[in-house]
């Protein structure tokens, strides 16, 4: 797994990317974890993790804007777990079903990846097939006219040759 990008969070709240040395806003923050990259927040003065706290933060400044992946039903529904006896079954699935839909878009975009590579390769693979059934089909027309799949009657004479004479 990437190793995690340290930001410090001071005092006036500004976010501070001590890898690239920068100061960052949340947006910044949301771009490179949709990157793939993984941050983790601390507090500059106490050392505090707070990588949960701007995680929700952004994920509520995303749900203003669009549509919304979080339904008010399903955080009605978040939020009756809290405190519930199975809030860590509904974590732990949670986590499984993000992880395979995760899973799923990699295979499907490895599997675009490779259409756009060679996208003749569909019309390739046809153009084979129709050689393939005009082969057959031809086969098919020639031992008709010759019983028993031998060649046509008088494929093997010299052209000009007539039957039951000789040239001298």
């Amino acid at each position: 797994m990437a190793e995690e990008r340290l930001i410090r969070k001071y005092a006036n709240r500004r976010l501070y990317d001590a890898r690239d040395s920068r100061h960052v806003t949340l947006d910044d923050l949301r771009r490179l974890i949709a990157q793939g990259e993984r941050i983790k927040v601390i507090d500059d003065k106490s050392g505090e993790d707070l990588t949960r706290s701007i995680l929700l933060q952004i994920i509520a400044s995303q749900e203003q804007f669009g549509n919304p992946v979080l339904s008010t039903q399903l955080l009605e529904a978040i939020i009756r777990f809290y405190g519930n006896p199975v809030q860590q079954l509904l974590t732990n699935y949670l986590e499984q079903s993000i992880g395979g839909l995760l899973r799923q878009q990699s295979l499907m975009q490895a599997e675009m990846a490779k259409a756009l590579e060679t996208p003749m390769a569909p019309l390739a693979e046809m153009a084979r097939q129709n050689l393939e059934m005009w082969a057959k089909m031809q086969a098919s027309m020639l031992s008709s006219f010759a019983p028993g799949g031998a060649a046509a009657p008088g494929a093997d004479k010299a052209p000009g040759a007539t039957p039951g004479k000789r040239r001298s």
